[in-house]
């Protein structure tokens, strides 16, 4: 398989005369970029560079004064912004993409097609002979595109604006979450070796863990989210003992659903003095409040579903890393076949455009009713990274997050299912629905719904509780939000509680 997607013949035009997209990366710090394309543009036109000085041996006259002012203000006036200078989500609109590729279209068209046409047989046999990595000389310019399941110019575009938001070198799009995390795994964890990972974690990914890869003869230990490093060293050791050394340690920060925060920086230094890999899924907090590259992880896995699809409309999932672990699991994605279709990849490109704002909205609506909540004589605990209790907890967020993200839980005060089950029942505006990260905002109740796999006996060593909510906080009005929460919440004592269902709001004027 080729080591890098890059780009079709499509975009080699572009790539010839310097342009930014998806085959150039933002330069890392400390190394320059190439020249900017208006940089190279005006150079090729032969405009004036401000290098040019007048010649001392002129005479003095008010046209060589003139000139010499005038090349004065062109050494001082300042370079044009420089796209590899700004941030992501000024790039999300057009970084990987030119309109004069597709007819002038301002957005990249859905590329609705299982393979692709080669110019001559030569193309073609070059072109193989690249993707299965066989010797001889590598053709010129970018890999041919040969089979949608191996690339698409929809992928490569989404890949390339997904590499900006996490600083990745490389990423390979998917299916869905649990397509990108089990691909992942496979690819990185030979059997025999082992992996040790935080609990709690979702559901699907808890089987995974827990039952599907020790049956393929991948053994795992599980510690609880938010340990200290030496705790996991001992897993670690334990397993080595008995003859499968651990090769990867997976945790989701924060936890899902206790919201609960694991040390990013330490599990990635304790995997990497004992030669694992440190695999972080920042699907909660998306790459807008946190960076796990950043703080040493070396692969970042999301359901792309979430914040980053946030409208409900699509399954996705993404992973981000180096090159060289990006190209393993890239082999094992088109051999597995779960890479995303080109028309999801499309939405994930809308998506993006909106990511921030919508992740800033929904944000500030979760602070406000996480304050309501907390203060609520019917609740009695909030999970919600912006109202940590432990002084450890809160050392933690300051070191690796930048914000608290919109998805919360909370308990009910002398409550189990019965009166968890009346508050879903109730609310009106929220929907009672599984995922999270959407425009909408989403309740549901864990013990039964997203961990309903896991025991009871260590959902309660977990903290997961049968008087647990969790909710995912979208960008309806924050006020709006608190009085349906406020109206189920008076429903759950009523001696006859009014219960919604599906579709229930009334025409406007009824």
């Amino acid at each position: 398989m080729p080591p890098d997607v890059g780009l079709s013949p499509l975009f080699r035009r572009a790539a010839r005369v310097g342009c930014t997209g998806a085959r150039r990366r933002l330069h890392p710090p400390g190394v320059a970029a190439d020249p900017a394309p208006w940089a190279v543009a005006g150079a090729a036109a032969g405009e004036d560079d401000g290098r040019a000085t007048p010649d001392p041996t002129q005479d003095p006259t008010e046209d060589s004064r003139r000139t010499r002012e005038e090349v004065s203000v062109k050494k001082q006036r300042p370079a044009p912004p420089r796209k590899e200078d700004m941030r992501p989500e000024s790039l999300m609109m057009s970084f990987g993409y030119r309109p004069e590729w597709s007819e002038g279209a301002v957005k990249p068209p859905v590329f609705l097609t299982s393979t692709f046409v080669f110019g001559n047989a030569r193309e073609a046999k070059e072109a193989f002979a690249q993707a299965y990595g066989l010797p001889g000389p590598l053709p010129k310019g970018p890999p041919h595109l040969i089979y949608s399941r191996l690339g698409n110019p929809d992928l490569e575009i989404l890949e390339a604006r997904l590499d900006l938001w996490d600083r990745a070198a490389a990423s390979a799009v998917f299916a869905s979450g649990m397509a990108a995390i089990s691909t992942s795994l496979l690819a990185l964890v030979p059997m025999g070796s082992s992996i040790v990972f935080a609990r709690p974690v979702y559901g699907g990914t808890d089987y995974l863990l827990d039952v599907i890869l020790p049956e393929m003869g991948i053994p795992t230990r599980d510690f609880p989210a938010g340990s200290e490093p030496a705790v996991v060293e001992e897993l670690m050791a334990q397993l080595a003992a008995r003859g499968s050394p651990c090769k990867l340690v997976f945790f989701e920060t924060p936890a899902n659903p206790t919201t609960t925060l694991t040390d990013i920086a330490d599990m990635a230094e304790l995997a990497h003095r004992h030669g694992a890999l440190c695999v972080v899924d920042n699907t909660l907090l998306g790459p807008l409040y946190q960076q796990p590259l950043c703080h040493g992880a070396d692969l970042v896995v999301y359901s792309a579903t979430k914040y980053l699809g946030g409208h409900s409309d699509l399954v996705a999932g993404v992973a981000l890393g180096s090159a060289e672990l990006i190209e393993r699991v890239k082999l094992f994605r088109t051999i597995f076949g779960t890479m995303l279709d080109p028309h999801s990849a499309w939405l994930l490109l809308r998506s993006l455009e909106t990511a921030k704002l919508r992740m800033t909205c929904a944000r500030k609506n979760a602070e406000r009713i996480a304050d309501w909540l907390f203060a609520h004589p019917r609740v009695s605990r909030v999970y919600f990274p912006g109202r940590l209790e432990s002084r450890h907890q809160r050392r933690i967020y300051r070191r690796q997050c930048s914000g608290p993200g919109a998805l919360m839980a909370f308990d009910l005060a002398d409550a189990g299912e019965a009166e968890a089950y009346r508050l879903l029942d109730s609310v009106r505006l929220i929907k009672l629905a599984v995922s999270l990260g959407g425009t909408e905002s989403l309740i549901e109740h864990p013990a039964t719904m997203t961990h309903a796999d896991v025991p009871e006996n260590e959902q309660a060593a977990l903290g997961i509780t049968p008087a647990m909510i969790r909710l995912s906080v979208g960008i309806e009005h924050p006020d709006d939000l608190i009085a349906d929460l406020s109206w189920a919440l008076d429903q759950v004592d009523a001696a006859d509680p009014e219960v919604a269902t599906v579709g229930r709001e009334e025409a406007p004027g009824r």
